[in-house]
This record gives C-alpha cells, structure tokens and sequence, in this order.
C-alpha cells in the first residue's frame, strides 16, 4: 500500500502554529483583564476605606475639619482613579473579545484543512481500493491464464 502524503500539510501546520499563538495572545488577554479587574476591586476597596474613615471623623466629639477635609479629598482622587480603570477594564475586554474572535477564526481555519485532509484521505483510500481490484483482476487473469496453457 503506497504512503499517503496531504499535499497542504505545510498550510495545516502553519495553521495549528497560528493557533496556539492565537491561544497564548487571548490567555494573556485574559490575564490582564483579570489583573485590570483586580486592581479595580482594591481602588473601590480604599475609596470604601476613606469614607468609613470620613463616616468616623464626622462622629467625632471634637471634630478635626483638616482631616475630615484630607480625607474626602482623597474619596474624590480615588473617584478619579476608579474611573480611569475602569477605562483600563474596558479596554482590557475589547481586547479580550478582539483576541477571542481571532482565536475562534484560527481555529476555523485549521478545522476546515483538517476536514480537507480527511477528505482527501478518503480519496486516497478509494483511490487504493481501485488500484488494489485491478491488481487482483491482473492476478487473477494471470494465473487463469497459466492454467489454460
């Protein structure tokens, strides 16, 4: 039986390559995103942390105006920070769905040369079924021939 040889396999390889590279580029996007979303977490965490303390220094008997001051200057620099990572978040997430759409065409891609593999795999198989019948039927002929001498 003759080796088969897919006569694209250059093109599949090249394509499960594009792949893999894709997987990594849209694992690191995810990384960052999850990295963008934690920070975010501890920005609203301090600006919660500010205001319990602004909330403390309200009730206090003799009241401290420069810190209370201090303190809802800094729940409004941390306002500014929040917004500007969630700007980073954001943008984090379209890279995430740009890299997700991007692994999801490479993945097409490959997909569709495989099945051109397999389709012309089964041409080859046919292709050897047919050549195999007529090395029977040559066979065959001979040794019926030998018989008739």
């Amino acid at each position: 039986m003759a080796r088969f040889n897919y006569r694209l396999q250059n093109v599949l390889n090249i394509k499960e390559k594009m792949e893999s590279q894709a997987k990594s580029e849209f694992a690191f996007a995810n990384k960052k995103l999850q990295e963008e979303q934690d920070y975010l977490a501890v920005l609203i965490q301090r600006k919660m942390d500010y205001e319990e303390i602004v909330r403390q220094l309200f009730q206090e008997v003799p009241m401290n105006c420069l810190a209370i001051t201090e303190n809802k200057n800094a729940v409004m620099k941390m306002e500014e920070f929040i917004m500007g990572q969630k700007a980073r978040v954001h943008n984090a997430m379209n890279q995430l769905e740009r890299q997700r759409e991007l692994l999801a065409i490479s993945m097409q891609e490959r997909k569709t040369h495989e099945i051109l593999k397999d389709y012309a795999f089964e041409e080859f198989l046919q292709d050897e079924k047919v050549s195999e019948g007529k090395e029977i039927d040559e066979l065959t002929s001979y040794k019926y021939g030998q018989k008739e001498r």
